[in-house]
């Protein structure tokens, strides 16, 4: 039968751009999809929807729908995916792929862009490849003419992970890895108390056949006594290592025992470990009673963190600008992030490196098998065993080469410290050092020292374990800086004999080194190594593009919007003016919006103006008179608390509502504090750990450098105090010369349809 005639040519380089969502449903999948439609439209091209996965493409029809602007409102704070996903046999014969690409020639799709596992982006490049072929036969059979096909002689693939299990190589993080990984921490978070009242144990078995990310990063997250990973088995006799470890935990004097397991795991003869076995042996050998959870599907589901919102925006974004880059000889790509970098990596090759995980655990080389993880999965495995088994002799350096390492909080509390805290003090244990806390900052040190009991008190390894889930700071925290008191502070190292600094904080913990640093002519006891960690929830520390502390500030903040806009949109023409912390940094602002789908985001970088509130209003007044009884009408703009000082929350939310004329109302929300607060995210968790350990092993050097540890681009870089003083730090607005966040702000305004003229960077206007 004849087909009907294929849809007309778009201009110039614009596509038709098909989307689906593949395998297993991921928190984040619909981040991808709104902003693969919208990045799309904004390009000027035509964006299709490919509903139930594989099986639409295969089955076509009503399943592969255009996709317009209003379609993905509200996406953002959805779970699952909203276009479906479903397994699809029929695919993978030629038979199945023949109908797929009929179905995308009949819909004038030439790009197809996939989120799934590595198993639906393999089918998406064997499709790829067959594609020429599949045309030929195509028109052959007389399914369809020469000329339908004439255009479309090629099909561009662009790939993006979604899987909780975050399991592909070339990327550090899959979209809904990091979702997945907060609903572990709820989960054991809640067990931690009820395993502490009866003294239980309990083990719990978490998602990843061949995958032991979700397992090793709840174990760092929860300070979990053991764990078991696909990767790497425990050794011959790991039932007398798990006994003796958790053992010695014991009496130590702690009363709750956490073991986490893989579903996949495995011991070195791939005999499978389950939850039972572990079971019974803590309940025979050490007479535990121990208890099984099984989180199953509870990891899975959800609505995404703030992490998987940003990453998913911010690849689908990429993966549209790969579409339209891309040529004939281009290889398919998948979209992936390292570090803080998002970057194309080839999707064959980081399926190959996927795939061959399993063949290396099924041969038993299990060195191979961890090696083909990136590099970080192996250094957060290290981390974890040298913060959880603190009593190896041979991990212990020569007493000549052992310290005594004060550790300090300087600044606002942030999400993170306190497993930093924890840490730093347990792979100082391990390494024979003698980790000191001095308690609320640097009066704490000055002051108090002589008190009993004092301010400045050696941890333990039991006083810091259940430090890692903890909000807030354990051993307090202020702003105040050395130079009030600079003498006794050096009079104070010096009685104590510190041989290391370790300071964990804000832009103060900054400030305070460079203090430091610049007394050291004149007080010797400074001469010592010195590293800033930075913790604070305005990411504006110089020498680093992330801080501890701001990814659970983002969470609340979403949180917190997630709800706002659920009035908003009940009430559906109202829209809310909501005030972020920051300080004089936009950072939470922009990421927020960009994680929100905010209407409109202010900030200090940019100041406000009347003619930017003038032209907003003007877009709201268009927005509502075209919606046309949509749900999810509810609008969102967020300011950040130093934005302007003439234009307040509250004042531009009245501007709003007066300029409405009823129109529509506006309300203003200001969530404070709540920013700060509450147990930190996992992200925050395991990279505290993570660098933490990476500045104690900075400190181990010897040498009397004082440096920020912080992640840049693709890499995680110490920078010395003075080149940081001297190149990257705007003093009086108390950030980074230079911002990387800032080239997301276009991407918030894109994805919002907001108008912005080409102005350069304006700083707030004078009051």
């Amino acid at each position: 039968m004849q087909p009907s005639t294929d849809l007309p040519l778009l201009p110039g380089k614009k596509r038709r751009i098909g989307v689906m969502t593949s395998g297993g449903d991921a928190p984040g999948m619909n981040g991808v999809v709104r902003a693969i439609v919208r990045t799309s439209i904004a390009k000027g091209c035509e964006p299709y929807a490919i509903f139930e996965g594989y099986d639409g493409l295969v089955k076509g029809g009503d399943l592969i729908k255009q996709m317009r602007w209003e379609d993905v409102r509200g996406w953002l704070s959805e779970g699952g995916t909203l276009i479906g996903t479903a397994r699809c046999a029929d695919f993978r014969e030629r038979p199945g792929r023949l109908k797929g690409a009929k179905n995308l020639i009949l819909n004038g799709i030439d790009a197809l862009i996939i989120c799934g596992g590595d198993g639906s982006l393999t089918g998406a490049d064997i499709f790829r490849s067959e594609w020429p072929g599949l045309l030929k036969e195509l028109v052959g059979s007389g399914e369809l003419t020469a000329d339908q096909v004439e255009h479309h002689q090629h099909l561009n693939i662009v790939g993006l992970v979604g899987s909780i299990d975050n399991d592909m190589s070339m990327t550090d993080a899959t979209i809904g890895a990091y979702s997945s990984l907060t609903r572990i921490c709820q989960a054991v978070d809640l067990i931690d108390s009820t395993a502490f009242s009866h003294s239980r144990a309990f083990v719990i078995e978490v998602m990843g056949r061949h995958c032991g990310w979700l397992a090793l990063m709840a174990a760092i997250s929860t300070a979990a006594d053991f764990v078991f990973i696909p990767e790497k088995p425990p050794n011959e006799g790991w039932h007398y290592e798990m006994c003796e470890i958790i053992g010695k935990h014991r009496r130590l004097g702690k009363r709750k025992t956490i073991v986490i397991v893989a579903e996949g795991a495995i011991d070195k003869e791939l005999n499978k470990i389950t939850p039972t076995m572990v079971k019974d042996l803590l309940a025979n050998r050490l007479g535990l009673d121990t208890r099984i959870t099984t989180l199953g599907h509870v990891q899975r589901g959800g609505n995404a963190c703030a992490y998987d919102r940003m990453l998913s925006t911010l690849q689908g974004v990429e993966a549209v600008e790969a579409v339209l880059s891309a040529t004939p000889e281009t290889q398919s790509p998948i979209i992936s992030i390292i570090e803080n970098k998002i970057t194309r990596k080839p999707l064959m090759e980081a399926v190959r490196l996927t795939q061959g995980v399993a063949t290396a655990i099924a041969a038993k080389d299990f060195s191979k098998a961890i090696s083909l993880r990136d590099a970080e999965f192996l250094e957060y495995y290290h981390c974890y065993r040298t913060t959880t088994t603190t009593d190896k002799l041979e991990s212990r350096l020569p007493e000549d080469k052992r310290m005594k390492v004060a550790i300090i909080h300087i600044g606002a509390p942030a999400g993170g410290m306190n497993s930093a805290t924890r840490a730093a003090a347990a792979y100082c244990l391990t390494r024979g050092h003698r980790p000191f806390a001095i308690h609320n900052g640097f009066p704490g040190l000055c002051r108090h020292h002589g008190d009993t009991p004092s301010s400045v008190r050696e941890l333990t390894w039991l006083e810091v374990d259940g430090w890692v889930s903890k909000g807030g700071s354990e051993i307090g925290t202020n702003r105040a800086l050395p130079s009030e008191d600079i003498a006794k502070a050096a009079w104070c190292f010096e009685h104590y004999g510190f041989n290391a600094l370790f300071v964990i904080g804000g832009f103060e913990a900054f400030t305070a080194l460079s203090e430091l640093r610049k007394g050291r002519d004149k007080y010797p006891p400074f001469r010592i190594p010195m590293v800033v960690l930075p913790a604070t929830v305005s990411n504006n520390v110089p020498g680093t593009e992330y801080s501890i502390g701001s990814d659970t500030c983002l969470n609340a903040l979403i949180d917190y919007c997630d709800a706002i806009r659920q009035s908003a949109s009940s009430s559906r023409r109202r829209v809310f003016v909501v005030e972020t912390q920051g300080g004089r940094s936009g950072y939470i602002a922009t990421i927020a919006g960009l994680s929100i789908g905010a209407f409109a985001v202010y900030t200090p970088e940019e100041g406000v103006n009347i003619g930017m509130l003038a032209r907003d209003i003007d877009h709201l007044r268009e927005s509502f008179a075209n919606d046309h009884g949509q749900g999810r009408a509810g609008k969102l703009i967020l300011r950040n608390e130093r934005a302007s000082k003439t234009y307040t929350t509250e004042i531009i939310a009245n501007m709003i509502r007066e300029e409405a004329n009823g129109r529509f109302e506006a309300r203003f929300a200001i969530p404070g504090h709540v920013q700060q607060g509450g147990a930190p995210s996992p992200m925050d968790r395991v990279r505290a750990v993570r660098l933490a350990v990476k500045c104690i092993q900075f400190l181990e050097r010897g040498e009397t450098e004082a440096a920020v540890i912080g992640i840049k681009g693709s890499k995680v870089v110490f920078t010395p105090m003075e080149e940081l003083e001297r190149d990257d730090t705007d003093w009086a607005e108390r950030r980074p010369k230079r911002e990387f966040w800032l080239r997301f702000r276009d991407t918030v305004d894109t994805l919002s349809g907001r108008y912005r003229p080409v102005t350069k960077l304006a700083h707030p206007e004078p009051c």
